[in-house]
């Protein structure tokens, strides 16, 4: 029988501190996490992955450990521990002798989840608001999207093809002991072997890649851009997609980045400097003259909008408990709204992507369906979602042209 991994109490109490902040001041636990770390910088790589790697899987797990647990949540810093004890019989390991787990010590977990499995939404830890609104909208795909999600993203990498081919960062990645594999879905896509902390690595700082999911990696050649046009991607954010855009246009033509959020956008200027790229102009949305100016300008148009993030769970957990219902019919709204405006910068003949990181059908075809009744210049050329699954986090995305 093999033994347990040995608990350490300093790493545990970081765990317990990471939970009662995610979940009582309502941060995401990658920030949480980060602050943590950033806090202990003694603390080594095994320690700082039991850290991350915990966090994350006890908020993935949340509703079925308590569940398990048979209470009612709590930020109780006792509970707290009684609930890591669950999680770590859960994952088949013995407790250590420490007080903490008194409560908890020789629970039978299995059991208790055989009473509970057949409960779809307590089986795959979604809240039920949400598990309703998914099933609906899914119907019979719903189950399988609910598990898949739950299974922990891959680190995946964009090769910037501005600085480096993908062979050659390959194999720069083998002689910085980061090893990877070329993603299949595409020319420029790469999967980490293991997680690393990927920005401290020579390759990155010189330019050669970007930390980017294998299903956003679609997004930006979807819109058919071409080297010499002007683009518009007008929800840029720190411009993940805008780097790619300028790749696949050969640091030809025009990009304007925009957000209605600047400290992104200077992000984004940092970002493209390290890649080498010098046909992004970022330009803040201020109000509606922003978009105004730019009326029937742009070849391209790239709306990446504001969603739910229902497609991201297997990267950011805490959307499942975070998300409310009435935060998704904000969403919604807002995503309705940039449809409507901002599509007026798009030239006759021109082409525009909609695209969202969310797997319900209200944010994706139903917004599309939606817009096309009330602008008959608009033509729906293709649509494609990607559905979380073991390669890749959930995104949809749409083509149209307008005549």
């Amino acid at each position: 029988m093999s033994q347990s991994p040995r608990l350490h109490k300093n790493l545990v109490a970081a765990v317990i501190e990471a939970l009662e902040t995610a979940f009582g001041k309502g941060y995401y636990a990658d920030k949480v996490i980060e602050r943590i770390l950033k806090r202990n910088p003694k603390w080594g790589a095994r320690d700082r992955g039991f850290i991350a790697e915990s966090t994350y899987e006890m908020v993935r797990w949340w509703r079925l450990l308590w569940e398990l647990n048979g209470k009612e949540p709590s930020l109780k810093r006792k509970d707290l521990y009684r609930l890591f004890g669950i999680w770590w019989q859960w994952q088949g390991n013995d407790l250590p002798d420490w007080p903490a787990f008194d409560t908890v010590r020789g629970l039978n977990v299995d059991e208790r989840f055989k009473e509970l499995e057949a409960d779809l939404n307590i089986r795959e830890s979604w809240p039920d608001w949400l598990a309703e609104v998914a099933s609906e909208e899914l119907g019979d795909a719903w189950p399988a999207i609910a598990k898949a999600s739950n299974i922990p993203a891959e680190v995946f990498l964009r090769t910037n093809s501005l600085r480096i081919d993908r062979n050659s960062l390959l194999k720069q990645l083998e002689e910085e002991a980061c090893p990877a594999r070329p993603l299949e879905a595409n020319e420029v896509g790469i999967i980490l072997e293991k997680r690393k902390n990927t920005f401290r690595l020579p390759s990155f700082q010189s330019g050669f890649f970007e930390v980017q999911d294998g299903g956003s990696q679609m997004i930006a050649p979807y819109l058919e851009v071409e080297p010499g046009m002007r683009v518009i991607d007008a929800c840029a954010g720190a411009g993940g997609k805008a780097l790619h855009l300028a790749a696949l246009m050969e640091n030809k033509g025009q990009i304007i980045a925009m957000d209605v959020e600047a400290w992104k956008l200077k992000e984004l200027q940092k970002r493209a400097r390290r890649n080498g790229v010098h046909n992004i102009e970022t330009r803040p949305i201020e109000n509606a003259k922003s978009i105004k100016r730019l009326q029937d300008s742009a070849d391209r148009l790239l709306l990446d909008v504001p969603c739910s993030g229902t497609g991201v769970v297997k990267r950011n957990p805490d959307t499942k408990w975070k998300l409310k219902p009435e935060h998704l019919d904000r969403v919604r709204k807002i995503q309705g709204d940039i449809l409507e405006d901002y599509s007026k910068m798009l030239k006759s003949g021109g082409k525009m992507v909609y695209a969202t990181c969310s797997i319900l059908r209200s944010e994706n075809e139903a917004q599309v369906e939606r817009f096309l009744e009330r602008h008959p210049e608009f033509s729906l050329i293709r649509q494609e979602r990607v559905n979380p699954s073991e390669w890749s986090d959930g995104f949809y995305m749409a083509l149209l042209e307008k005549a």
